[in-house]
């Protein structure tokens, strides 16, 4: 069963007058609890692809589907700017005392999309993003401490009792290896640490799809070998039955993948199947 699907994706950007087509319709599906990657050399386009999965950037056109979730159906893409567009709000003056802020995207989908980021999608960035102020413990539970308004994009664990939680949150703490370091802050972890910490974090809402890009960027080659070998057993784990998708160009990674989409100039080169290896190799 696909988990994500993919359907004549394109993303274009304004750049002056010109316009420059980032993606140029890409289709694919991604099947519950494969370990896939897409892989491309830098400029090809999967940074752009995987933000669009991950609901961080829309697309100019097309479809994507999560989890049977058509997630811009119904709505005008090419009339609909996101996030860092925000930043470019305009102002409406409705008298000389009133102001409105006014977006182009729609609120219903904007509650679409954040509840789906939440329930469905969980996140590992390169540069960690945790909490300075907040320790292993409560950078993890973090998430769980959004819920979502729309009550039909709720996660597992909001029906969990506090002690549920709790204990979820101390079992990937152990599974992770971080149980003894649960009242540390982010500046006393190492890199590898730290990155056990996102790890975490991204599975705690029990979401079916996790994206990582490029998670071992700011590490040494003994820390991404851990790191890679940890995704891997979880990925393998029937507790958490959780798919892997990475943004990257790192041989290693592709080879531990049973699914790669190898992109370039925008386009799908070749989507690949194969036996995935359970080793990071040597570069």
């Amino acid at each position: 069963m696909a988990v994500i699907t993919l359907d004549s994706v394109k993303k274009v950007y304004p750049l002056g007058k010109q316009k420059v087509e980032a993606v140029k319709g890409i289709s694919f599906n991604i099947e519950k609890g494969e370990f896939a990657a897409i892989s491309g050399p830098s400029g090809s386009g999967k940074s752009t692809l995987l933000n669009m999965v991950g609901l961080i950037d829309l697309p100019s056109s097309g479809r994507i589907i999560i989890d049977g979730i058509d997630v811009y159906d119904g709505f005008e893409l090419e009339n609909t700017v996101l996030d860092a567009d925000r930043l470019n709000n305009y102002v409406e003056k409705k008298d000389k005392n009133a102001k409105k802020i006014k977006t182009t995207i729609p609120n219903k989908l904007d509650r679409r999309i954040t509840g789906l980021r939440r329930s469905h999608l969980g996140f590992i960035f390169q540069t960690f993003n945790l909490i300075p102020v907040l320790n292993v413990y409560e950078n993890i539970e973090f998430p769980l401490l959004l819920e979502s308004k729309d009550k039909s994009l709720a996660c597992p664990v909001d029906s969990f009792s506090k002690k549920e939680k709790e204990d979820w949150i101390r079992y990937l703490m152990e599974k992770v290896g971080l149980a003894d370091w649960e009242k540390h802050k982010p500046s006393e972890l190492s890199g590898g640490q730290r990155q056990r910490v996102a790890i975490a974090r991204a599975l705690v809402t029990k979401a079916p799809v996790i994206l990582a890009d490029e998670p071992t960027a700011n590490l040494d080659s003994v820390n991404s070998s851990q790191i890679l070998r940890l995704m891997k057993d979880l990925n393998k784990d029937p507790e958490l039955q959780t798919t892997f998708i990475f943004s990257t160009h790192d041989s290693r990674i592709v080879e531990m993948c049973d699914h790669v989409v190898h992109i370039f100039d925008g386009l799908v080169k070749q989507d690949e199947y194969k036996a995935g290896s359970d080793i990071y190799g040597e570069a």
